[in-house]
């Protein structure tokens, strides 16, 4: 319970102190934006049994008849509406609302976390709302200027080219350095400026000279192709060929499994 009311209702969004990091107009900001919602949005559901004006009432999430004395929730900022109560959820998040705490707006519940964002963008980084003129946007979400930093080294990445990793941003050096793949042909780490090409989990600089037939040498990007043991051929006729070719020494195979080679 404790986790989802921190979740649902995060304390940075109606309280200074939990934001130490705020300038002084950031902190006004706060201060009207949270009194605002307060005043306008905030509410508490009422758990209690329908009563006898509404019997036959359609729940207002999922349409159902509610009857005389079923278990329903109203909520008196929207009126004579009624929940079941498993219905009354966050209209962005569907999860059920914690202590029937909500917010609304134009007819609608929400959790906290998600009737703020309505408003305010919320920073990736430090996950509190962004009162700033300025932040930065990528790949659909937002940061604080000062957090938009590599994920291991803390670099600003302000105005610098960038790999997100598991929906975070890294430097090109950390990233190719700690998280790039090696290829299959050749061995070298896939940088982030290089096209990379991808076949059952496996990856090769899209470049002819490594993203190829095993055998003929031929080009394979936006080709059909087959994978066998690890190395590309462009047609059936070629793995057929590099299996004929490889019947003198079974520990070819082997030796490419465990170490792909230049050629590969």
């Amino acid at each position: 319970r404790a986790r989802a009311l921190l979740q649902q209702l995060p304390p940075q969004d109606c309280d200074e102190r939990y934001c130490p990091d705020l300038a002084e107009e950031e902190r006004r900001q706060l201060r009207a934006f949270s009194a605002r919602r307060r005043r306008e949005a905030l509410g508490q559901g009422l758990e209690c049994p329908v009563p006898g004006p509404c019997h036959g009432c359609p729940c207002r999430k999922c349409g159902r008849r509610l009857n005389k004395g079923d278990p329903g929730i109203s909520a008196s900022r929207l009126g004579d509406q009624f929940w079941h109560p498993s219905c009354f959820s966050c209209h962005f998040c569907h999860q059920q609302l914690v202590d029937l705490i909500y917010f609304q707006q134009d007819g609608r519940i929400y959790c906290g976390r998600h009737h703020a964002e309505l408003f305010r963008p919320r920073c990736a980084s430090c996950d509190q709302l962004i009162f700033m003129e300025e932040c930065i946007e990528a790949e659909g979400r937002r940061w604080h200027l000062e957090h938009f930093c590599c994920l291991e080294c803390d670099e600003p990445l302000r105005g610098q080219r960038y790999v997100m990793r598991s929906g975070r941003p890294c430097c090109r050096g950390c990233f190719e350095s700690l998280f790039a793949e090696p290829c299959q042909a050749c061995g070298d780490p896939i940088g982030a400026d290089s096209e990379e090409a991808t076949h059952q989990g496996l990856h090769w600089h899209a470049r002819a000279a490594c993203f190829c037939c095993s055998l003929c040498r031929k080009p394979l990007r936006g080709q059909p192709l087959t994978c066998r043991r690890g190395r590309l051929f462009c047609s059936d006729a070629c793995s057929r060929g590099q299996d004929a070719s490889s019947t003198a020494s079974d520990s070819s195979d082997s030796a490419f499994a465990s170490a792909p080679s230049p050629d590969s």
